[in-house]
């Protein structure tokens, strides 16, 4: 007889592990146990030599298919007087040490539960099993239980607790387990918070009746509330559009099935997979003419959707009585995070929903929808981090184990990153933190993990600038716990991200960073964006960068396009008559004398570059949200069908440069799609210049620019055959990869000191 004690490290909670092991136990005839603790899973085995080999080869080839191992071990156990295999009480002393494991969509097994007439949990908005559900938004401390999550205040009914303990049932060991006798109950209130009704099926029919009313509906999902209106009617999306304050950003789009998606869009095979995937993000996909929306109102001036399918019993409920698109976007005032808690929902949303469905189950953790996109079937762009990809990251991209590190990321599209005793944890996308209430949600965030993993940070790293809330909360904490503060530059934090994404941190060839953003905090002094870093042997070095042009009116140029193109065009009489008529006579003279000044702030920014094109080609002059004018610059260049007809310039690139170009070709008559088309190939054309100097082979890309699926396509047919073209993989490239890129610049610089002793400097603030 053998007994062995096996300890299961990672992702491995949540996800029907205890159940799989106990099934393969029993499979292999061996006695004992498995339990779940503060640091994973623990497993005892007992029986003949051959048999407990041959469950350690079938758990690492049948581990649940949402599970992640990332480190297993074996010893030897002493012999136990077991009678059977059991699944233990789990063990909640000790140092946490799990990773976390994200949101479930709904399995299609709960959906046809949900929707089979016959089933006991026919109309019940919150089925669940092992393979679905709510994990990282209800979970309070590891071990992940039912007794450490929001599920536990709902007891299980005696046909629950059956299931619960029924081997051959998927709900065995669900710790979401609950039926409409002993669950989560569902409310609909009107606008003045009046309760309704609480049956499920009453409340469908009622918000079916609102919606076909043009009424707007605030629904509770698993990371927040969801505004809902109908997508097809123009009138009620302007009006969300006036209540929420939100004049042209996209709204998100809620689809009742693949079909239907595939009617109004066009659908790649992998976009679909993405759709019907247990992340259930929401998929940017290329409009169809004719679409059933109304388009220009649910997405102004693109030609893309953000649409996703059901990713609750809920939404599913609805969609399947109602049968036509949604608008379903984030229930928030414009700028601030997604409302999550009823009380502050109810109090802020009035005014804007007319009626609120809830439910008495509490959120802990505020999520909005994952955002992502396809530049090719196999280049995926996240553009938002959050529900159903957050919060763990894996596979582990450091050769060597650091203990508690914490990265607070940068303001814009924020979140903060942990390394804690060998794992790795990036936060949901959390929002601009120049708003209050979204400091207030990334510090409740931030506490809420320091509580979940008993983190104490002993090293805490931040972005050089001065100002940011990120960065003066970092030097906050840790001058109140007394340990290294870190900054890091903006933009090698960037890089950093990308090379430890592609596990090239310690890559024996020289890698080539391209980093092109919207604005950084360059050490100079001057606001960066078009960087370009060589990287070898572990060093970091600036080598070429968007010539700098003048950054005046502080956010305000980030703002408005038309101050982009003025300041690129300054010296340029040619612009005046383009540019002349996007000001009034008093802007005209005080902006010009404000340009003269010789001591203004400067900018190698190409987000500020494409702002500046877009105002030169009158598509942008004033934004309402980020990022606007070049999503709407590659929206222009996508609809150009010539493509064989453009090649990148070979002239030295530069704003300047890039600025004739565009109005040389706007005299010559030449259609605006065309002329974004050229800029976009020049960009590349660019890169191209910049490598063939380096003689570099391997090239890495990061910023919030190269969320751009036309130029990532570019970069792919123009240099994918010559060179290696590395690009974020489970990070958005925009600044939501901050923390990783602090952690992994600090981890390499670290390395550098250990080896090097007294060579090298580095930017280490002890507070006194």
């Amino acid at each position: 007889m053998k007994s062995l004690h096996i300890h299961m490290e990672g992702q491995v909670q949540g996800v029907g592990f205890r159940p799989c092991v106990w099934h393969l136990a029993k499979e292999h005839q061996l006695k004992g146990w498995v339990s779940n603790g503060p640091d994973g899973v623990h497993i005892e085995i007992m029986g003949e030599e051959g048999n407990c080999e041959s469950f350690q080869k079938s758990l690492m080839q049948k581990i649940p298919p949402r599970a992640r191992v990332i480190r297993h071990t074996v010893r030897e156990a002493t012999p136990g007087s077991w009678t059977d295999f059991q699944i233990r009480e789990s063990v909640s002393s000790g140092s946490p040490n799990l990773l976390i494991t994200p949101d479930l969509g709904l399995c299609e097994a709960c959906r046809q539960d949900t929707l089979g007439p016959h089933n006991r949990r026919h109309n019940y908005p919150f089925t669940t099993c092992t393979n679905c559900g709510p994990r990282y938004s209800i979970i309070r401390k590891v071990p992940y239980d039912r007794a450490q999550t929001t599920m536990d205040v709902f007891h299980q009914c005696p046909e629950c607790g059956l299931e619960y303990q029924a081997p051959e049932d998927r709900r065995f060991y669900s710790q979401t387990n609950s039926c409409p006798k002993c669950g989560v109950k569902l409310m609909l209130h009107d606008a003045q918070g009046k309760l309704i009704t609480s049956d499920p099926a009453e409340i469908i029919q009622r918000i079916i009746a609102a919606l076909a009313d043009n009424k707007i509906i605030a629904m509770k999902g698993i990371g927040g509330y969801l505004l809902l209106c109908d997508a097809t009617r123009a009138e009620v999306v302007d009006l969300l559009r006036s209540r929420k304050h939100r004049p042209t950003k996209p709204f998100a789009l809620l689809y009742p099935s693949l079909e239907m998606v595939q009617r109004d869009t066009f659908v790649s095979r992998a976009e679909s997979e993405a759709l019907n995937s247990v992340e259930a993000p929401i998929v940017l996909l290329k409009a169809r003419p004719g679409i059933s929306v109304a388009m220009q109102s649910v997405a102004p001036n693109l030609d893309h959707l953000g649409i996703m399918l059901p990713y609750t019993p809920l939404m599913a409920m609805l969609m399947e009585q109602w049968k036509k698109p949604l608008v379903a976007t984030s229930a928030n005032e414009s700028g601030s995070p997604i409302f999550y808690d009823d009380e502050q929902a109810l109090s802020q949303l009035q005014g804007i929903a007319d009626y609120f469905v809830s439910n008495n189950r509490e959120i802990l953790i505020p999520q909005d929808d994952s955002v992502i996109r396809l530049a090719s079937n196999d280049q995926k762009i996240i553009l938002r981090r959050s529900r159903g990809l957050a919060p763990t990251y894996l596979p582990h991209p450091f050769t060597q184990r650091t203990r508690n590190w914490l990265a607070m990321g940068s303001d814009m599209k924020s979140s903060f990153a942990f390394l804690s005793k060998g794992n790795v944890y990036v936060s949901q996308y959390l929002g601009d933190l120049e708003n209050y209430q979204t400091q207030q949600s990334y510090e409740h965030t931030f506490g809420h993990w320091q509580n979940l993993l008993e983190i104490a940070p002993q090293r805490i790293i931040a972005d050089k600038h001065p100002v940011y809330f990120s960065s003066v909360m970092g030097r906050r904490l840790a001058t109140d716990l007394q340990v290294t503060l870190t900054l890091v530059q903006h933009h090698e934090a960037h890089f950093a991200a990308v090379l430890a994404e592609n596990h090239l941190l310690e890559s024996p060839a020289p890698v080539l960073g391209v980093v092109w953003d919207g604005t950084g905090w360059g050490d100079d002094g001057n606001i960066w964006g078009g960087e370009f870093f060589h990287y070898e042997n572990s060093r970091f070095n600036r080598v070429a960068h968007l010539s700098y042009f003048s950054h005046f009116l502080g956010d305000k140029v980030s703002r408005e396009p038309r101050l982009c193109a003025l300041s690129v065009c300054r010296n340029l009489r040619e612009a005046e008559k383009l540019l002349r008529n996007k000001f009034t006579e008093r802007e005209w003279r005080l902006y010009n004398q404000i340009l003269m000044q010789p001591d203004l702030m400067k900018t190698s920014s190409v987000g500020r570059l494409f702002d500046a094109v877009a105002s030169l080609l009158g598509i942008c002059d004033k934004s309402t949200y980020e990022g606007e004018a070049a999503l709407y610059i590659e929206t222009l260049a996508s609809r150009y069908t010539e493509e064989a007809t453009i090649k990148p310039s070979p002239v030295p690139f530069s704003p300047v440069v890039a600025a004739k170009s565009v109005i040389q070709q706007i005299s010559a008559g030449l259609p605006p799609e065309r002329i974004a088309y050229q800029f976009h190939a020049d960009l590349v054309g660019w890169i191209c210049q910049v490598a063939k100097t380096q003689g570099t082979h391997k090239i890495a890309f990061s910023g919030g620019v190269f969320q751009n699926a036309l130029l990532v396509r570019l970069l792919k047919k123009y240099l994918g055959d010559s060179h290696q073209l590395y690009f974020h993989k489970q990070l958005s490239p925009n600044d939501e990869c901050i923390g990783l890129g602090q952690i992994a610049h600090c981890y390499i610089h670290r390395k550098m000191k250990a080896a090097q002793p007294g060579q090298l400097k580095e930017f280490e603030l002890v507070p006194n």
